[in-house]
């Protein structure tokens, strides 16, 4: 493991210099206002190569194409589903359903947030969900803002559910070798338990601060519903699309037992999706969202570099010294940790480092570990919604309220999520230690 560099550095230099470059790449990452974060990854993983931290075909064996072949097809089957005008019907629907009342526009649309976020990429659910928030309550008299804060809070917190809900889990379902069946169990009720009250304490704040008071008059409503255009369906398309996703959550959740792995899964119904609709497969591909997965791609090769130099090793032996044999304290050092650092840098590289720690001290604990993935996955996921640059889908909706006229700031966002945030992750995190104590989990 520790033979010398292509520029002949001695074998103690290596891990060292990989720990530099991961710290190098995450400080580009995180001045994305500078350099776009793809960039930086990719920075990072010419690097290690060009100080032969690993050699080429090295690096090529670092990349996990479970986690992109997962992201592709996921990405494939929501860009038809787009086509078919499924998402700009729902977003009527659901307008009709709040009869013009501000608490059913918060409880509906943080709701279907949270639900599309749970099955699609969370980050695509709130760059249809939030224009359609921003023209219903701007509509109904209402201000923008907290609502498409609680689009945000949702997302991150309906994305935490599944496997395929937010990168994170994605990342630890590869490494683990978790199946989507396996989040329902361990991950999906302390989710569901603490997105339900997220939105009731984003309720709470609302109606303190004003931001709940009136009820749109039926006008208003009709108002609405006239301003936003007739959905255009495709409903051959739409059923085609809607079929093909149904059958990938399925073999998601039997797929793994099989022994077939979720990005298999998806590439292949993604690219049969791809096959009977009446579409251009290259005006499909140029809506796939590339740069996120080269960034996954840059982040996977500076990372193996750490793992080449043996880091991962000694950091799980710290890990194993700090829980003193407990697994019930690494639950908490974890899931708490993860969710504070996850709150100020973003947690796809985090995570993923994470991960590879726990993969080594999976080979002392064996399946002992397994409580330890449910925390990370828990803590990375939930920890997002701490302040605004927390996760991707928070930066994305404020991108969209400042184009729309309505900007959200960083203390703003915090003035509502942070609260909100500190309660959801420590009730989640905290029934998720009582139920491994009793023995449940």
């Amino acid at each position: 493991m520790h033979e010398e560099t292509l520029f002949h550095l001695p074998a103690a230099w290596q891990a060292p210099l990989a720990i530099g470059l991961f710290i190098a790449t995450y400080a580009l990452i995180l001045a994305e206002k500078y350099v776009h974060r793809t960039v930086a990854a990719l920075l990072g993983a010419c690097a290690v190569m060009l100080l032969g931290l690993l050699a080429p075909d090295q690096a090529w064996g670092a990349i996990d194409f479970n986690t992109l072949f997962l992201l592709f097809g996921m990405m494939n089957i929501v860009n038809v589903l787009s086509r078919s005008g499924f998402f700009d019907l729902v977003a009527r629907r659901a307008l009709l359903l709040t009869r013009g009342e501000p608490v059913r526009v918060l409880w509906i649309f943080s709701g279907l947030t949270a639900l599309f976020s749970a099955f699609l990429d969370n980050v695509t659910t709130v760059l249809f969900m939030a224009p359609v928030v921003v023209t219903v309550v701007t509509r109904l008299g209402l201000r923008p803002v907290p609502f498409l804060i609680a689009i945000i809070l949702a997302s991150n917190t309906g994305g935490t559910a599944t496997l395929v809900g937010d990168p994170p889990n994605i990342i630890i379902g590869s490494v683990a070798g978790k199946g989507f069946g396996d989040f329902l169990v361990n991950v999906a009720p302390f989710a569901v338990i603490a997105c339900v009250a997220g939105i009731a304490l984003m309720q709470v704040l609302m109606t303190r601060r004003g931001d709940l008071s009136g009820f749109a008059a039926a006008d208003r409503l009709q108002a609405a519903l006239q301003d936003a255009p007739t959905p255009v369906v495709n409903r051959r398309l739409m059923t085609q699309a809607l079929s093909v996703f149904a059958v990938t959550l399925l073999l998601f959740m039997v797929g793994h037992p099989l022994g077939l792995e979720a990005g298999l899964i998806a590439l292949t119904t993604s690219t049969f999706l791809l096959l009977i609709a009446d579409l251009d497969p290259v005006a499909l591909f140029e809506q796939v969202e590339w740069a996120t997965l080269l960034f996954f791609m840059g982040l996977f090769v500076v990372v193996g570099a750490l793992e080449h130099a043996g880091v991962f090793e000694q950091a799980a032996s710290a890990l194993t010294a700090a829980m003193g044999g407990d697994v019930g304290t690494g639950i908490l050092l974890i899931g708490l940790g993860s969710a504070l650092i996850s709150g100020f840098v973003d947690n796809i590289p985090f995570t993923i480092s994470m991960a590879s720690v726990l993969r080594e001290l999976q080979g002392t604990l064996g399946a002992g570990v397994d409580p330890l993935w449910w925390a990370l996955s828990l803590g990375a996921c939930l920890g997002g919604n701490l302040t605004l640059i927390g996760a991707s889908a928070n930066i994305v909706v404020a991108d969209i309220a400042a184009r729309e006229g309505h900007p959200i700031s960083f203390g703003g966002f915090m003035r509502y999520a942070t609260p909100i945030t500190l309660i959801t992750v420590l009730l989640a995190i905290g029934l998720f230690y009582g139920a491994h104590q009793m023995g449940i989990m």
